[in-house]
């Protein structure tokens, strides 16, 4: 028998379209290895919310592998001293995996080579993307800052390949490594607050391809309905595609397939790839305003009692803007927030309450199941006006407007409990329309004042 190669997963709990267990599967035995590894992210290991998403998906994914005469074999600790344990004691000469992008991954791939030497091989594949980050340059060869080229230029490189089949059989090991027992890994919060969770996903691989499903009856209507919360045409693939357990090719392919113009949903899949793109350029873009002028921008001091209160009233949706209760209330019960409502909610934190941006991103970071590195950063630069393609500051979203435009009454009815008894259009802005509800907060801050007061603050980095 050839000597056993390892699958090393990590954000790519699929099967099918993986390059890593298609080339390990035609190399001859196969380990399939997870490691949970909380050591190398450091302050960026996965939140709460991602933590229940990753228990599901691994049950799913060892299921799956079971299905084919395999196994998961589930570790704890630092990866790349793990994963050299496991190859040197089961003999192994290869190791495949899928390129990852973050920046302790990258480092986690150099230590790996490092540590397996010369004797034994990291052999990585592409598939997390479109277009590996950095495949999409300009003219000169550099790569874009702005999306709007950059889509342009990725458009030119599609469609991607076509999606490859899962294998039908793995081999196995003569003898298996030891591995950890999932429900061990206590990933499941205690007490269980992630009941509402469990109503709303269905992670894995069956479940990514069962929410696209969906998603195809009324993609048609994804142009204008992504933006009416009330309606709710998007896709929720993003903790899917953020896992891994579909690849974005296969979701191309298969929205392309249909007979309706799906522009604009690609582009949301290009945006992906371009946060990805900015990342790799920019490290450090989780964590420092792009823009220099904003690294002195005076953002209110969360150590005061009273700007405390404020982001903790925001985070538990009682700011007194309906829109942006109901969307973080969602957030809360369900562990995901509406595309177009998380804008009005990221802008009200940074504008209307002047809390900064990473106050918001390490929130999302805990609480959502789609929490990932590259699109948080980038979003919420985007929103801040500090990343390198941006929103102006100095454009304030107006939460009261917004609401009415986009249709948010019954959005607002589900998840703000005490308005569900109020009608359109006086749900949108209940206060001034003498309908406030009992139990219901009044305005954090009138917009106009936030506003005025935002611009000041703009000014003085202007």
């Amino acid at each position: 028998m050839s000597a056993p190669v390892i699958i090393w997963f990590r954000r790519d709990l699929r099967l099918s379209d993986q390059a890593a267990v298609t080339a390990a599967a035609a190399r001859g035995p196969v380990i399939p290895v997870y490691v949970l590894d909380d050591e190398t992210p450091r302050h960026r290991k996965m939140g709460a919310a991602s933590r229940w998403w990753l228990h599901h998906s691994l049950k799913s994914l060892d299921r799956h592998l079971r299905e084919i005469g395999s196994r998961l074999i589930l570790r704890r600790g630092n990866a790349v001293k793990v994963l050299a344990d496991i190859a040197n004691k089961a003999g192994v000469e290869e190791i495949h995996a899928l390129h990852h992008y973050e920046p302790w991954w990258l480092n986690a791939e150099k230590n790996l080579r490092a540590a397996l030497g010369s004797e034994k091989d990291l052999i990585l594949h592409d598939g997390n993307y479109l277009l590996p980050p950095g495949a999409v340059t300009t003219g000169s060869g550099d790569p874009y800052k702005i999306f709007t080229p950059f889509w342009k230029s990725l458009r030119t490189f599609m469609p991607p390949s076509d999606p490859v089949p899962e294998p039908q059989k793995l081999d196995t090991p003569l003898l298996w490594p030891i591995g950890d027992d999932l429900e061990d890994w206590k990933l499941l919060p205690s007490p269980n607050w992630a009941t509402g969770f469990e109503h709303e996903w269905n992670p894995g691989e069956n479940g990514a391809r069962a929410n696209l499903d969906k998603f195809i009856d009324k993609a048609a209507d994804y142009d204008t309905g992504r933006n009416l919360p009330s309606k709710q045409s998007v896709s929720r693939l993003s903790p899917h595609l953020h896992f891994g357990e579909i690849s974005p090719s296969y979701v191309w392919h298969r929205i392309t397939s249909q007979d309706f113009n799906a522009e604009t949903y690609l582009k949301e899949l290009g945006w992906r790839d371009y946060a990805q793109n900015v990342i790799y350029q920019f490290p450090q873009y989780g964590s420092d305003s792009y823009r220099e002028k904003f690294r002195a921008f005076p953002w209110r001091d969360m150590r005061k009692p009273n700007v405390y209160k404020e982001f903790k009233a925001w985070c538990h949706g009682r700011t007194g803007y309906p829109i942006v209760d109901a969307g973080m209330r969602e957030l809360w019960a369900t562990g995901w927030m509406h595309s177009r409502v998380r804008m009005i909610a990221a802008s009200f934190l940074v504008k209307h309450l002047l809390i900064d941006w990473r106050e918001g991103e390490q929130w999302l970071w805990d609480t959502l199941v789609d929490a990932d590195f590259a699109s948080n950063s980038v979003n919420w630069q985007w929103i801040a006006g500090t990343g390198v393609d941006s929103n102006m500051f100095s454009r304030i979203m107006a939460p009261l407007t917004q609401s009415e435009k986009f249709n948010a009454g019954d959005y607002i009815r589900k998840w703000v409990p005490e308005l569900a008894d109020i009608n359109d259009p006086l749900i949108h802005d209940p206060e001034k329309s003498g309908a406030k509800a009992v139990g219901y907060p009044s305005k954090i801050i009138g917009h106009k004042h936030a506003r005025e007061r935002a611009l000041s603050a703009y000014s003085e980095v202007k």
